[in-house]
């Protein structure tokens, strides 16, 4: 071997040797043990917000859906320097409502109140500033206390279609949004919080992220619609992708077997997820205060999300110097 040849392959063993290293330290920490300060952010970082600064607020908007064939609306509350900052892309997370409910369920005062909770979560560094939109889930038959919304696509409407899909491409045409699924969440409460884990799954293309307080994973319509089935369908690869996080309130009991239950399903095909169990009921007190919870372990995906995506650039780039060292020795 010449002088040359053990050069470059003294490098390429260098090069290779790093990047691995590199990617390990990486990758094998949990999320609250990562460091991001010394690379560039994709996610943006929190802005401290205080008495002083405009409060977050909330907007109803309309679109047209295909995919019901009516107009259909959404609420939508954009993140702290939106305006400001107009090259910079955020995360989204979907907030979807429960029975007899609407859009704007999760921002009123005397129901979800989500905008104090996000505010804290921003001040604090629990979630980056993201783009919080809280679809329409009725169906055709529109609301009533009666009866759950349908988050499925059946014979009253292509719900999921509606929410899942054809509602994300409207918010990545309307709004800067990173259009990686590991940078979506969606989450709900009760039928929403059911809601939210069918149409993730249904949409694996979109979301990456999925979040359910007091919900149920067995739906009446069949195993296409109950998450605790239709999970084992999804290819491996999607399923290793997934992120998922449930709560149920102790006085919950049947919510609460649920979801020990879809735990115990997601457990068993090493599916990455967080049950929790609190006192509480079947009430807006139980999950105004545990959204925080869903919440900071949305943001702890999206940092991990961000740190897996600066570990595989920086592999790109150390390969393409080391192939660039080989090629001119």
């Amino acid at each position: 071997m010449n002088y040359k040849q053990s050069k470059t392959l003294l490098l390429f063993s260098v090069l290779t040797l790093v990047s691995c290293n590199f990617y390990q330290s990486v990758v094998a920490k949990p999320p609250q043990q990562q460091n991001l300060q010394t690379t560039p952010s994709v996610v943006p970082t929190q802005r401290n917000t205080s008495n002083s600064e405009t409060p977050l607020t909330y907007k109803i908007e309309t679109y047209d859906s295909q995919a019901m064939g009516a107009s259909r609306t959404y609420g939508v509350s954009l993140p702290p320097g939106y305006e400001q900052n107009p090259k910079q892309r955020y995360p989204v997370i979907f907030l979807l409502h429960g029975g007899h409910g609407n859009p704007s369920d999760w921002f009123i005062q005397n129901k979800g109140q989500a905008l104090k909770t996000v505010e804290q979560l921003y001040t604090t560094g629990k979630l980056p500033p993201s783009i919080i939109i809280t679809p329409d889930g009725n169906d055709k038959r529109g609301s009533s206390p009666y009866r759950d919304p349908e988050y499925i696509d059946g014979p009253n409407g292509k719900v999921s279609t509606a929410v899942g899909d054809e509602l994300v491409k409207v918010v990545q045409s309307r709004y800067r949004t990173i259009n990686n699924p590991d940078f979506w969440a969606i989450g709900g409460l009760s039928s929403g919080g059911w809601g939210a884990i069918n149409v993730g799954l249904h949409n694996l293309d979109r979301f990456s992220i999925l979040f359910s307080h007091s919900g149920y994973f067995n739906d009446k319509s069949g195993p296409a619609n109950s998450p605790i089935f239709y999970i084992k369908t999804i290819p491996i690869q999607a399923q290793k992708r997934l992120k998922i996080y449930l709560d149920s309130g102790t006085s919950d009991i049947d919510e609460l077997k649920e979801a020990e239950r879809f735990s115990k399903v997601l457990n068993q095909l090493k599916i990455y997820n967080s049950f929790r169990e609190f006192p509480g009921s079947h009430t807006w007190q139980y999950w105004r205060k545990h959204l925080a919870d869903s919440l900071t372990f949305v943001g702890e995906q999206f940092r991990a999300s961000e740190t897996a995506n600066m570990a595989d650039k920086t592999l790109s780039i150390n390969h393409k110097k080391m192939l660039k060292i080989i090629k001119n020795p």
